[in-house]
């Protein structure tokens, strides 16, 4: 009995995901703003989406990676929100063990993607603005394609490891999970064993990975600066600016609440755990529900066939 009990706490079939920690008597209030930003998000992408089909001259590169991740937001978004919510309103809060490693694998699998098309849009900006004659002639759709499928393969091949080396890891502490989905750092923090392992390929991906997708937009974005400083009128300089303020807008969307969540975990250790757990909601939610809004705000494309299709339909 003894040993049966062991192999149970060393191999979990379940996991307890707890939700808010400490917050529990207001979970239903708190599905309230998160249920508005999944629905938010899953609405404002589809549209983008349906958008970019429907108009012949949005089929440029710039929108089909806009419609990347469009897709990666809804994949984002859809991995963990809905069990979130059936935590909030029907405490169900069980989650088998390899369910738990799959929505691990696609959360980071697509943070992961969502840094290769943002860095993917700024190479389309860079050669929109330093070349733009040969723009047409070097993002070419075969090369757009190329350039998805190796942001896909990437992001698949490289998170990978994470499930795998979690599976591998035995559990004799505890199944329970303080935040409402399945973390990487979240679930091996449980694991009765060395798991440095898994903590130094987390940081590998972090720098190596991401690290790499931060300094190339921040080259690509220096010599876009560059080239926009230096034409000859104001209002040359504004125009060409706002061709890619929206991609401005959607990686500061995607850093800022990284970098918070990234400074609260390192240098505010008394602040409350739940609190701790909703700024890693919000990081992983607030840009699908962003990247929509900033698009059909900033984008004119966007913004008139948007208007034009609701007062087509209103007709």
């Amino acid at each position: 009995m003894s040993d049966s009990n062991t192999t149970e706490l060393m191999n979990p079939s379940t996991f307890i995901l707890m939700g808010i920690p400490g917050l529990e008597a207001v979970h239903v209030w708190i599905s309230i703003p998160f249920c508005t930003m999944y629905t938010i998000a899953v609405l404002g992408n589809f549209t983008v989406l349906c958008i970019v089909k429907r108009e012949p001259s949005l089929h440029a590169p710039m929108y089909y990676f806009l419609c990347m991740l469009a897709v990666t937001d809804l994949v984002l978004s859809t991995s963990i929100l809905p069990k979130m919510l059936s935590i909030f309103w029907f405490n169900s809060r069980e989650i088998d063990f390899r369910v738990c490693l799959t929505q691990m694998y696609f959360i980071h699998c697509f943070s992961v993607m969502v840094s290769g098309i943002l860095v993917a849009m700024a190479f389309d900006r860079y050669v929109a603005i330093c070349h733009p004659l040969r723009h047409s002639t070097i993002l070419t759709c075969p090369l757009v394609a190329k350039i998805g499928l190796a942001v896909v393969l990437r992001s698949g091949m490289v998170v990978l490891p994470f499930p795998i080396l979690a599976r591998q890891w035995p559990y004799c502490r505890t199944n329970v999970i303080p935040q409402p989905y399945c973390a990487h750092i979240a679930v091996v923090s449980l694991a009765c064993a060395d798991t440095r392992v898994s903590s130094y390929y987390g940081l590998f991906v972090l720098f190596c990975v991401l690290g790499l997708d931060g300094i190339f937009i921040a080259v690509s974005y220096t010599q876009i600066l560059r080239a926009i400083f230096s034409l000859p009128t104001k209002d040359a300089r504004l125009k060409t600016l706002g061709t890619c303020g929206s991609h401005i807008f959607v990686i500061l969307a995607f850093l800022i609440p990284s970098l918070i969540m990234s400074l609260m975990h390192r240098f505010a250790q008394n602040v409350p755990l739940h609190f701790h757990v909703l700024i890693a909601n919000v990081y992983l939610l607030l840009p699908p529900v962003l990247n929509p809004i900033i698009y059909g705000v900033k984008t004119k494309e966007i913004r008139v066939r948007l208007l034009h299709l609701f007062t087509h339909t209103g007709a």
